[in-house]
């Protein structure tokens, strides 16, 4: 399937995003979500701090295989409440176009780059 492009925008639309590295310190399943979740808590250095989120994940990851790796992340984002948890940032991940349950992260290829900001 193939999908359409969305509309062009400007840069500044863009360069509002606040999209930063992280790492997971924590994770753990989250039964409570209506789809396959698994709960993070990620580490993006000073100023952001940890925060937390839930991701669609499942498929490809486990809780134990997301300890320790980095991701990216918009942490600009109102929090969003998904089954009780507020879900502070929003962890990247691509689509696949014929099965958008299917999710593989966005994340650095090198290590230690928490808090390092997408640019």
């Amino acid at each position: 399937m193939e999908l359409e492009r969305l509309p062009e925008v400007d840069f500044d639309a863009f360069a509002v995003l606040d999209i930063r590295s992280g790492v997971v310190v924590e994770a753990s399943p989250f039964p409570e979500a209506r789809k396959p979740a698994i709960k993070m808590l990620i580490d993006f250095g000073a100023p952001i701090g940890r925060l937390r989120s839930s991701a669609q994940l499942t498929r490809h990851y486990t809780p134990e295989d997301l300890v320790g790796t980095e991701v990216l992340a918009v942490v600009n984002f109102p929090p969003r409440r998904i089954a009780g948890l507020a879900s502070q940032v929003l962890v990247l991940g691509v689509l696949n176009p014929d099965d958008p349950g299917e999710v593989i992260l966005v994340r650095p290829d090198r290590p230690n780059t928490s808090g390092w900001r997408l640019g």
